[in-house]
């Protein structure tokens, strides 16, 4: 699976009710083979992928590609990559905070 592959099932997963109220933009910098930057905008009790040159993100998640794919895949629990290092983040840690009811794995 390629990291790009992993948004259409975040956008399945999204749950617009946890969105109430939200204007944020969350970008991932993903490093390794399948390296590259993403932007998810969540507006309007939606969330889309956006070219990460055009918003300023108010959350910034950096991670290995391959970290990035275990999470999405329900392989790796985000909050023990986080305090492990695996996953840095910087800006809006409330915002952090929410994504596991904004995206609730199945």
């Amino acid at each position: 699976m390629k990291v790009v592959d992993t948004f259409a099932a975040m956008q399945k997963l999204f749950n617009p009710a946890a969105a109430a109220g939200l204007k944020k933009t969350i970008q991932l910098n993903i490093t390794g083979e399948d390296a590259g930057v993403y932007a998810i905008k969540i507006e309007n009790q939606t969330c889309e992928l956006v070219p990460p040159e055009s918003v300023k993100p108010d959350l910034t998640l950096t991670m290995s590609d391959q970290d990035w794919i275990a999470v999405t895949q329900g392989q790796l629990n985000p909050m023990n990559a986080f305090l492990s290092g695996k996953i840095k983040a910087t800006g809006d840690m409330m915002l952090a905070m929410k994504i596991p009811n904004l995206f609730p794995a199945k």
